[in-house]
């Protein structure tokens, strides 16, 4: 598996910053370096896990002062939590523009296959930050499961928290695939997922 996020997906790699002075606006300036950090911490979690980088990590794989990082995050936890939620808004905007059940566990999959260090990073790695991490994720696996919900016939009468136990059975198969495999073809298992999940869902009882 590569080291580095695929630009375009969760993140997109912004161009180089000219060299000594130039007349970019200093918000374009500062953008374009929050990015880049985003970036590495992203890289850095996926391939080092939580404990194996710092603020001193961050800024040399991003290419940006510790000055430049202070200016955008309070520390290193406001910053992985800053790429997670990027990373759960993409998945929010992909899947809510499903039609069906099938439609949902496929582009869940494919959403993580398509930038598999981002999905390492927040499916695997991102637990490692304790309690405010989990709360995030209960967060972010109640909208999905609202998504969920919304795509049944009758959706408003199926318990939520039959979604929410879907959601954390599809995710945790997902993170099995991610974390023993550099390569893990996700997006084969969704007929089988797809079949099981809307049955669970259907028939919570």
């Amino acid at each position: 598996m590569s080291d580095r996020i695929a630009s375009g997906v969760v993140f997109t790699v912004p161009p180089s910053l000219p060299r000594g002075r130039h007349e970019l606006p200093r918000e374009q300036v500062v953008a374009a370096q929050r990015e880049r950090m985003l970036i590495a911490a992203t890289e850095l979690l996926a391939g080092a896990g939580y404990r194996g980088f710092g603020v001193r990590e961050i800024c040399a794989r991003a290419a940006v002062s510790r000055a430049a990082f202070y200016e955008c995050f309070t520390d290193k936890d406001a910053c992985v939590y800053a790429a997670y939620d990027r990373f759960i808004a993409v998945f929010l905007d992909r899947l809510g523009t499903g039609t069906g059940v099938g439609d949902f566990v496929t582009s869940y999959l494919s959403t993580l296959t398509s930038d598999r260090v981002a999905a390492r990073a927040f499916q695997v790695e991102m637990d490692a930050l304790g309690r405010p991490a989990r709360q995030r994720r209960r967060q972010a696996i109640e909208r999905l499961a609202a998504l969920v919900r919304d795509l049944l016939p009758g959706g408003s009468a199926v318990p939520l928290s039959a979604c929410v136990g879907a959601i954390y059975a599809l995710r945790q198969i997902a993170s099995d695939g991610l974390d023993s495999d550099d390569d893990p073809d996700l997006v084969a298992l969704a007929p089988e997922l797809t079949t099981w999940l809307t049955r669970m869902v259907e028939d919570p009882a």
